[in-house]
């Protein structure tokens, strides 16, 4: 089997709880800066040629971190793989969870938030290439999970409750609730981290990438989650509908711009919202396209009765588009008509080793399970290690 080489260190181990508690109240200090979400006009979002531009259908997609959009041999491996046609898109990282953002951005909270990271330096040549070499170019930002914006503003931020000293109301970044990783998260209801990430997405938009993918739109799902305080969430809103709201108002200010979001691979199966705020429907009706990671390594111990869900990937991801396919199809039909489903799928190794096969096997399961709605996937490799013979050829 040969992996493709095209780094980040995201974790990719996700468990869905829920939990938090509320006790103290913190004062709001506003950005230094103007406002987030008019730095950068909405008249200025649309790239010159960007309107022309349609996904190709089918997408076929890898993901690429700061580091390997920002080094040339990677570069060169991802247009490698265009020109033997096994993929048409890609999908590159603008702001991950370290909560750096990779290029030159004209958002001043960027640089407020000491965020300001300048890894991929010539952003615009490199969608221009891209888009030479017949890529559409998608732009992934994490959200919710943001260090530096939380370190910057903690009275956006998580905070443990534990820490906090309810006779002084301040809560700084000594007190910030930290997750497994050791990473801090900003509160899902905060509007000036709504802003603050649009303000992004814009200026990307008006870079020429083709569509915006958000990543960790949710509350928290590990660590001490009954150590959480939230400075904005009041505790007593369901998840969902703060998480919803968020949906709305994305697509309220970007609404020029194709944007999909990533969830949970259990929001395809799971009528609940997983303790972190993700329904799936609630995606559908605000977005272009909505991506569920059904990666098979990221289902429990006995999910379809398998012992190893990692060792099904076809049993798996058919199950769970399909459960995702019948929960479009239930709403009305407008919405079917507007939404489209594209998963993330898996090519690493974790719960079994990913071979070729093993990725075929994922593809197929899309194709059966959404029959003539099936528009592509895009494939996960934390590494941007890709084994690209197990990608089907598309039209040249």
């Amino acid at each position: 089997m040969r992996k493709i080489l095209v780094c980040s260190a995201t974790a990719i181990i996700f468990v869905a709880l829920s939990g938090s508690q509320q006790g103290v109240q913190a004062p709001q200090v506003a950005f230094s800066a103007q406002a987030a979400a008019g730095a950068v006009s909405p008249d200025t979002v649309k790239h010159p040629d960007q309107a022309s531009r349609k996904p190709p259908e089918p997408l076929q997609a890898v993901y690429l971190s700061f580091w390997s959009a920002a080094t040339p041999g990677r570069i060169e491996a991802l247009v490698e793989m265009a020109r033997s046609r096994r993929i048409n898109a890609v999908v590159i990282d603008l702001k991950d969870a370290s909560g750096f953002v990779a290029f030159d951005t004209v958002v001043p909270e960027v640089a407020f938030c000491g965020a300001r990271r300048v890894t991929i330096r010539k952003i615009d040549s490199l969608v221009q290439r891209l888009h030479g070499e017949g890529l559409y170019v998608i732009a992934r930002i994490v959200v919710f999970e943001d260090p530096r914006l939380a370190e910057a503003r903690p009275d956006l931020a998580v905070h443990r409750l534990s820490k906090l000293d309810p006779q002084d109301p301040r809560p700084g970044p000594a007190t910030l609730w930290l997750d497994r990783r050791g990473l801090a998260w900003v509160d899902p209801a905060a509007r000036e981290a709504w802003d603050y990430n649009i303000a992004i997405a814009k200026d990307a938009a008006r870079r020429g990438f083709d569509e915006i993918n958000f990543d960790y739109i949710r509350f928290p799902s590990d660590g001490n989650l009954q150590d959480m305080y939230f400075p904005c969430w009041d505790g007593a809103r369901p998840r969902n509908e703060v998480i919803g709201e968020f949906f709305s108002y994305l697509r309220r200010n970007l609404s020029r711009v194709i944007i999909s979001a990533d969830l949970f691979g259990l929001a395809t199966v799971k009528n609940d919202d997983l303790g972190i705020g993700q329904i799936i429907e609630d995606a559908y009706r605000h977005f272009d396209y909505v991506c569920p990671m059904v990666y098979p390594s990221h289902f429990a111990v006995g999910f379809l009765g398998e012992r190893n869900p990692a060792k099904s990937p076809f049993r798996v991801v058919h199950y769970s588009m399909k459960s995702a396919q019948q929960k479009l199809q239930a709403l009305p039909g407008e919405l079917q008509n507007r939404v489209r489903l594209r998963p993330w799928l898996q090519d690493f190794d974790l719960g079994a080793d990913y071979n070729a096969d093993m990725v075929r096997a994922q593809i197929e399961a899309v194709r059966e399970a959404l029959g003539d709605q099936y528009i592509g996937f895009m494939v996960w490799n934390p590494l941007n290690r890709y084994t690209a013979e197990a990608l089907p050829r598309v039209a040249g």
